[in-house]
């Protein structure tokens, strides 16, 4: 398994797309509620294949992650050879950037000295759903990118 098994939330929000995979193996609902009872390693070799194939997607189509924390926001573009990020770091430890008030002290002081505001790119060491797979393992979340473009034009 390339990914992580998605949940059983997950698994059921997605459960049309999961009988159109079963049919494309030829298994149809009864045979798959036997196989449940009775063969519960090829059950989670499909479950493990579909999840798979979901992450892929989904990754193929993501641009954008961003991380936050009270200090720090982390924010990803994701380009098929590089990923550039912005991050930036409260210099005040008392500043939540988690909240909708540190986010607004964040815009009203991003020219100040009370915040550090690093940019980089770097060319990805390994597939590059990977990376974006292990940036989302470690707290980050999909985005559309406005934060980040919003921030670029400020920075720019």
């Amino acid at each position: 398994m390339k990914y992580t098994r998605l949940t059983k939330e997950q698994m059921e929000s997605l459960h049309e797309e999961f009988a159109k995979f079963l049919a494309t193996q030829s298994i149809d609902k009864k045979q798959w509620e036997t196989l449940k009872s009775s063969n519960s390693v090829l059950v989670d070799e499909e479950l493990d294949l579909f999840s798979d194939m979901i992450w892929e997607q989904v990754l193929d189509q993501t641009n954008y992650l961003e991380h936050f924390s009270p200090n720090f926001i982390f924010l990803f573009h994701s380009k098929q050879d590089k990923m550039h990020s912005i991050v930036i770091k409260s210099l005040l430890p008392d500043i939540d950037l988690m909240t909708s008030k540190g986010l607004e002290w964040m815009v009203q002081n991003l020219q100040s000295d009370k915040l550090e505001i690093l940019r980089g790119q770097k060319a990805y060491d390994k597939e590059r759903n990977e990376v974006l797979f292990e940036i989302i393992q470690q707290g980050a979340i999909l985005s559309n990118g406005e934060l980040y473009r919003q921030i670029e034009q400020i920075l720019v």
